[in-house]
């Protein structure tokens, strides 16, 4: 009788499980390097149509690897590389306000990427050079 009266016992927090850690999300990693290694070659070929189709299709890739809580460094540099790529894109058609979006975007994501290194101060450096080319494409 007693016992009925004791509080209730504390509920059991949920485990957390980090989806990084997770074997698709490796996959899907490798899935987009990949990607971002065939469209860079396609478009340095001058092939752009085949280029943006691969691009297009890394889009939903990017958005899943980034999606998680934390994502890893190496699905944020595969992520970044095809923002950068994209913009590469856009940037030889002139489309300067969206080429700024994603260069800008690399910016935030390499400002604040914990902890620096010198490939993080890089791919900065990179992405601050992309939106300055931009610019000076702008103001011609």
């Amino acid at each position: 009788m007693l016992t009925a009266c004791a509080p209730s016992p504390e509920p059991v927090a949920p485990v957390q499980r980090d989806p990084t850690t997770e074997r698709r999300y490796g996959e899907t990693v490798a899935e987009l390097v990949a990607m971002n290694r065939e469209a860079n070659e396609f478009f340095r070929k001058g092939k752009s149509d085949e280029a943006a189709a691969l691009i297009e299709k890394g889009e939903p890739l990017s958005s899943r690897l980034l999606s998680v809580p934390q994502p890893t460094l190496a699905a944020t540099e595969a992520a970044s590389d095809l923002d950068q790529l994209y913009g590469q894109m856009l940037l030889s058609n002139k489309n300067y306000g969206w080429v700024r979006l994603l260069f800008q975007k690399n910016v935030a994501r390499w400002k604040h990427w914990m902890p620096q290194t010198p490939e993080t101060a890089s791919r900065l450096k990179q992405a601050e050079s992309a939106i300055a080319e931009c610019d000076r494409r702008i103001s011609e």
